[in-house]
Parts: structure tokens; C-alpha cells; sequence
């Protein structure tokens, strides 16, 4: 009966010392990863592909004034090349000849109402000056019986004779002003058909102008580019397009550059002057040196779609390369983007890496444990930084500790993965700023980099 006490009190006693077993057979704790500084040879770079563009293109636009339509009938295909003087496109106008027809039916309309006017006017003057010069006679005879002597004449016929001459002034003044008037809304009329004369005369020089400009020529030697509408399409045959509007663009081949747009991430550390190396797409071995001249001062999005940012940066392609292969606008280039290339440089993987205080520190081991250590910081790259100052060779730097516990102050991120991590992304974030100005060319980057 006294049995099962004491198997129980056993049974107690053993427990804690199984739970010891256990714990001894379990994994051990992951040891921390480090890496041990070494100088050697250093590549930081960014890769990625981009489009050829004039760096002076001249734009191309429908001939014509006044937005009248047009239809094209024929024209070169996108990508030729073209001479100056060479026809690029022939266009018809329809409209333009109706206009035209129409500009010329009025100024008969014109002629005629004007020869009509003048007729009129000469016959108004006519019966006016025959109205005169009947009055002048009457009023002549009249003056002579009102002077006359009273002994020769009866008195009432010298009477009527004074009265019938100031009628007759009176009439004579009258004619006179009916002459003037005449005369003047006559002229006035006239100069209202001339004018309307003028207005059509020029309505039917500009449709002559308009059916005269239906051919487009090439103001200089180039590549022939198409540019796309508000709904993204291109000039064809038998589009209907509107004179003075956009046609397309003749790339000088002479001078063109590469434009790429890297990720905003992976574009921190680029600035202007670093070196570019490119190549067509499925041609590595045509190698081309460039340098960047321009980087945009802030990263944008692409689309609305697309949250990533990219930077955008340009370099020029020299012109003997440009001719020897044959590169034209709009071909692709594959390019790399040389942050910093070193024979002997130290670099530090950016994990590693936390911002403190406008300070970058890395976890340096000290004996048994780590100490973090500030270090001044050269070329960012995207997975690798180079390290000017605060570290030496032999120095093993933390990458990463399983086995201990996230020492975060609550700052920026206290270990090296995720303050690397989040500083990455403010340096990022920080990368158009930094840049002086504009300056550069656009393509996806992929680094490549040694310790």
C-alpha cells in the first residue's frame, strides 16, 4: 500500500534531471557570422539597359498653317535614314480645296458685286448732276427776270421771277447734298466690298499655301522618328492629321547619347563623371567609354502602377563609335555604370552597416565579444560599401549573430542586418539629392563587387 507514495516521490525527484538530458541533446546556438577585412581588388558598379536618343533632335511637324486637316498618302517608314532636302512624307488636303474653291467663288462674288456697286454709283452721280444742271439753267434765266426793270416787265412776273430763284437755290443746294452723300456712302460701300476682296484674297493665298506645303522634307541628315499621339499612336499611311502638329523627330546621328532610369535603390552612389561602359544588345565585344554628364536631381515613378522609383542619368556616345557600328535613335544599349574600381580598396558588405547619429558604425570583435566602431564610408555601392577610415585588416566585422539577442537602442536598428538595412534605404532615398545638379543616363543596375 506504501508502494505507490514512494514511486511517486521518486518520480518527482528525476524530473529536473531528464529536463537537464534534454536540454544537453538539443542544436547548440548558431555562431555569428563575420567576415574578416582584407584589401584587394574593388568593383562597384550598376548595370542595366537603356535607349540610344539624340541629344539635339529636330522635331518634324505636319506642314501647313492653321490646323487645316490633312491626310498622309505616303511616307518613309520609322528608322530611315534620310539626307537633308529628302522627302520624308506627301499629304492630301481636301478641305484645303474646298476652301480653296470656295475662297475663289467669293472673290468673283466680289468682283461682281463691286462692278455692280460702281454702276450704281455712276448712275446715282448721273441723275444728280442732270437734276444740277437743269436747276442751274432755271436758276440763271430766273436771276435775269428778278434784275429786270419794272417798266419793261409786269410786276408779278419780276415777282415770281425772285421767288422761283430762291426755290431754285434751295433745290441747287439740296442736289448738291444728295451728290456729296452719294458719294460718300457710295465709297463707303466700296470700301467694304474691297475689303471683303482682301479678306478672300487672302483666304485663297493661304489654301494655295496649304495645297503648295503637302510634302515634308528633311531639314538635315538623320534618322527618321515617329512620335505618338495622346493615345499612343504613330503617324500611317491614311491617317488623318492637322497641319502644325507633331509628325515626329530627326535624331542629328552625330550626336546621341544613352538614357537610363535605375532603380532608386540601386542607383545610390552614381554622380556625374563616373565612368560608363556600353555595348548594342547581342554585341558584348563592341565596347564604348563614356562618361555620365547628367543624373536627375530626384528619382520618379514610371506609372501609377509602379511604386518603384528610378533614377534617370544620361551619357553622350562619341560619334566616330557611334558611325563605326552603325548605332541609330531608339536601338537598345546594355551599359555599366563604374562606381569605383580599385586595385586595392576595403569594403564592407552593407548588412553590416548602421546609421547612428549622421555616423555609420559596423560590430567589430573584442575579445570575447563585439564593439561597435564608427567608420568613414567612400562609394556606396548596392550590396558592398567601401570604407576610407576605422578599419583595418584582420578586423572581423559581425554580419550577423543568431545566438544573441537584438541589442537595439530603439534608434535606427542596433544590429548590423537591419540598420544596414534601413540605411540602405535612406542613403536611397537620399540619392537624387546628392547628386550636383542634373546630371546622367538611365539603366537597370546589378552590382558586382568584391571584398
Amino acid at each position: 500500500m506504501n508502494a505507490a507514495p514512494a514511486m511517486r516521490t521518486a518520480m518527482r525527484g528525476w524530473l529536473p534531471v531528464a529536463a537537464l538530458l534534454l536540454a544537453g541533446c538539443g542544436e547548440p546556438p548558431a555562431p555569428a557570422v563575420t567576415e574578416t577585412v582584407a584589401a584587394g581588388p574593388v568593383l562597384l558598379d550598376a548595370r542595366g539597359d537603356g535607349e540610344l536618343r539624340s541629344a539635339k533632335p529636330t522635331p518634324l511637324q505636319v506642314p501647313g498653317r492653321g490646323w487645316s486637316s490633312r491626310r498622309v498618302e505616303w511616307m518613309l517608314p520609322e528608322g530611315s535614314r534620310v539626307k537633308k532636302g529628302e522627302l520624308v512624307a506627301r499629304f492630301s488636303s481636301d478641305e484645303s480645296r474646298q476652301d480653296l474653291a470656295q475662297a475663289l467663288v467669293d472673290l468673283q462674288r466680289n468682283a461682281l458685286a463691286r462692278a455692280t456697286k460702281d454702276e450704281e454709283l455712276a448712275s446715282a452721280r448721273g441723275r444728280v448732276g442732270v437734276d444740277m444742271a437743269q436747276v442751274a439753267t432755271q436758276l440763271a434765266i430766273a436771276r435775269r427776270y428778278a434784275g429786270a426793270d419794272l417798266s419793261t416787265l409786269a410786276r408779278n412776273d419780276v415777282l415770281d421771277a425772285i421767288e422761283d430763284v430762291h426755290y431754285l437755290e434751295a433745290r441747287e443746294d439740296t442736289l448738291q447734298w444728295q451728290r456729296d452723300q452719294a458719294d460718300e456712302r457710295g465709297g463707303a460701300e466700296q470700301a467694304l466690298l474691297d475689303a471683303q476682296r482682301a479678306t478672300f484674297a487672302l483666304e485663297a493665298k493661304a489654301r494655295r499655301e496649304d495645297l503648295d506645303a503637302l510634302e515634308l522634307r528633311a531639314p538635315n541628315d538623320g534618322v527618321l522618328m515617329l512620335s505618338a499621339n495622346w493615345s499612343g499612336v504613330k503617324p500611317a499611311t491614311g491617317a488623318s492629321l492637322f497641319a502644325g502638329s507633331e509628325f515626329g523627330s530627326l535624331p542629328d546621328a552625330s550626336k546621341m547619347e544613352i538614357e537610363l532610369s535605375l532603380p532608386q535603390l540601386d542607383a545610390q552612389g552614381v554622380r556625374v563623371g563616373q565612368q560608363v561602359r556600353m555595348h548594342p544588345l547581342g554585341r558584348p565585344g563592341d565596347v564604348i567609354a563614356s562618361k555620365l554628364t547628367w543624373v536627375a536631381s530626384a528619382a520618379k515613378s514610371r506609372s501609377r502602377r509602379d511604386p518603384v522609383k528610378y533614377l534617370s542619368m544620361r551619357a553622350p556616345v562619341p560619334a566616330d563609335a557611334a558611325a563605326r557600328l552603325g548605332l541609330v535613335p531608339g536601338q537598345q544599349m546594355r551599359a555599366q555604370v563604374v562606381q569605383l574600381e580599385a586595385k586595392d580598396a576595403i569594403t564592407v558588405p552593407n548588412i553590416a552597416l548602421r546609421s547612428r547619429g549622421g555616423a555609420w558604425e559596423v560590430q567589430v570583435r573584442e575579445g570575447g565579444g563585439f564593439a561597435w566602431r564608427k567608420v568613414e564610408l567612400g562609394v556606396r555601392g548596392v550590396s558592398r560599401s567601401q570604407v576610407l577610415s576605422g578599419l583595418a585588416e584582420g578586423d572581423e566585422v559581425l554580419l550577423a549573430d543568431a545566438a544573441q539577442p537584438d541589442e537595439g537602442t530603439g534608434d535606427e536598428g542596433s544590429k548590423g542586418g537591419r540598420g544596414a538595412a534601413d540605411a540602405g534605404s535612406d542613403e536611397a532615398d537620399e540619392s537624387g539629392d546628392a547628386a550636383d545638379g542634373d546630371t546622367g543616363s538611365e539603366d537597370d543596375a546589378t552590382p558586382e563587387a568584391t571584398p
